[in-house]
């Protein structure tokens, strides 16, 4: 008998947006084989020998609430997946339409890649694809701009909203039952709490209790991110959250070596290179640098190009009382390096300064680009709510772009303070092997849109030369004079609510130039993949 989740799974989603009849894929046959190949195959294992018998009977349960967020994303994103996949013949396009959670190529700005399907709606699937931004504000309806709302028509054409919770009734219970299950064998009480806080929030949207406690466990050794989270999705405007989870696994040795960087928070906050307004807020101290195995990717996080950090709450209230947690996904993060930033730094970074990339560096510049998020300023000084508000659909791109470049800043602080290991050089050569990795991931991500903005920043402020054989040379001083300038620059406009400013940022520089895209074209020519898909699940664990 099919599963509960995966019948749900066909039902569709009441007022998905319309298109034209799919029909086959618009490239040939090798044009698809070459999409495909943008992506390498990991296979997603860790170490289950040290885990009890009641933990290894939860992960099947916790995998199973994934698949759930899994279907519910699709929903978010296109709307009823068998209806597409099924007016597929070629397997190759069914495969690549599975990657990108629709048929719009992530990887190339949201190209559609299938014929008769029409450009992605800014909105996804969360608002009426003929709404206008103009109805939507002018429109007097609570809960419209709510994280866990959608808003469709009715009979008469007018705009209403719908809980998350009603509009997934049963998806929601159950995989709340599921949850529940598995704090019936948790061992931690912390993880029990935790999870049975979350299917209570998954049946009402009210996910801040559950948030607390995510943020009050501290040793326990499985772990779940679950629930509707990152607003990336919602181009139009940013406020809605998509489904997503995460199953993972505590690296104990390595998360004692982050310990202490959490100590340095208020420090780093004070020394942020902005006017003192700036950072006024006090983020919480109760905030945890840890390493993960991630056994299990679904939804919005498995979409295209794999997140290989963490840093959540993002409530700006949990925040400023408890801080956030950051999860480095130490064996994604491997994956990559090796299978992706080596041969990038092989093909475009000078020959003087490849020694100078490094994994050490590698996951130090993404685990303070998660630490940088909790650092600035979550609510604006100029009365127009928080950040995330203000900036509308610039928002994530934005922060994304703080917490890169803030990242680096901190970096430097530790060095000159004694208290990270490494050279100066190696973060900022591994820094802009980084750079050409996610800029691949192209505009309609908003990691791309960032790295695109920090690309031309420091190419106008000569932080790097193009050399004639092709390469990139980093210029250290400058680099880092363009680091604190870019900082001062985000955290003003995030501090001042500018919304006008960050669209004009993001129109100047948020783009990728010929001389860029070339370089970027070689990367592919050369075979080098741009991302990675996993083979994950009960099966690939041996469970």
């Amino acid at each position: 008998m099919k599963k509960p989740y995966i019948l749900l799974a066909g039902i569709l989603l009441s007022g998905a947006f319309s298109c034209e009849k799919p029909g086959e894929n618009m490239a040939d046959d090798q044009n698809m084989q070459e999409k495909l190949e943008q992506y390498v195959s990991v296979r997603l294992t860790a170490d289950l020998s040290g885990l009890s018998g009641n933990q290894r009977e939860m992960i099947p349960l916790l995998i199973e609430a994934a698949k759930v967020m899994d279907s519910l994303f699709w929903r978010e994103a296109y709307g009823d997946p068998d209806s597409l996949l099924n007016s597929l013949e070629d397997e190759a396009t069914r495969e690549y339409v599975r990657i990108n959670y629709g048929p719009w190529d992530r990887l190339d700005n949201n190209a559609p890649f299938i014929e008769g399907i029409g450009e992605k709606p800014e909105g996804a699937n969360f608002y009426p694809e003929d709404m206008t931004k103009e109805e939507f504000e002018q429109a007097d309806l609570p809960g419209k701009d709510s994280l866990y709302t959608v808003l469709r028509r009715d009979n008469a054409g007018e705009l209403y909203t719908i809980p998350y919770h009603e509009l997934f009734s049963q998806q929601v219970q159950y995989a709340a039952g599921l949850l529940e299950k598995a704090a019936a064998l948790a061992e931690d009480e912390g993880l029990k709490k935790y999870l049975e806080l979350r299917a209570e929030a998954l049946r009402t949207d009210r996910y801040r209790r559950s948030d607390l406690a995510w943020m009050d466990m501290k040793d326990n050794t499985i772990e779940v991110v679950i629930g509707p989270i990152e607003t990336y999705e919602d181009r139009l405007f940013g406020y809605k959250a998509a489904h997503e989870a995460y199953v993972l696994l505590k690296d104990r040795e390595w998360s004692e070596r982050l310990e202490k960087y959490a100590a340095y928070l208020p420090e780093l906050q004070q020394n942020l290179p902005v006017e003192d307004r700036y950072k006024q807020e006090k983020p919480g101290s109760d905030a945890d640098l840890n390493a993960y195995d991630v056994i299990y990717y679904a939804g919005d996080c498995n979409a295209g190009s794999k997140t290989i950090a963490i840093n959540l709450p993002n409530d700006e209230q949990v925040q400023l009382q408890k801080g956030t947690r950051r999860l480095q996904l130490k064996n994604a993060m491997q994956a990559k390096f090796d299978k992706i930033m080596l041969p990038i730094t092989g093909l475009l970074i000078d020959s003087a300064q490849r020694a100078n990339v490094t994994f050490d560096a590698f996951f130090a510049n993404t685990m303070f680009h998660e630490v940088a998020h909790g650092l600035g300023i979550k609510n604006t000084l100029t009365d127009k709510g928080t950040v995330r508000e203000a900036l509308k659909e610039h928002a994530s791109a934005l922060e994304e772009g703080k917490a890169d470049i803030l990242g680096l800043y901190m970096i430097m602080q530790l060095l000159e303070k004694n208290e990270l290991e490494g050279s100066p050089e190696d973060y900022m050569t591994t820094f802009m092997a980084g750079i050409f990795r996610s800029v691949r991931f192209g505009a309609s991500s908003a990691h791309g849109v960032a790295n695109m903005i920090r690309f031309n920043y420091f190419r106008e402020q000569d932080a790097f030369q193009r050399l004639a054989n092709g390469t990139y040379r980093v210029d250290y001083a400058k680099m880092k004079m363009a680091a604190d300038s870019l900082s001062r620059l985000i955290l003003t406009l995030q501090g001042n609510g500018d919304y006008a400013g960050v669209a004009k940022l993001v129109e100047e520089k948020g783009r990728i130039t010929p001389q860029l895209q070339s370089d970027l074209d070689r990367l592919g020519e050369a075979g080098i993949p741009v991302d990675v898909v996993f083979e994950q699940g009960v099966e690939v664990l041996g469970l």
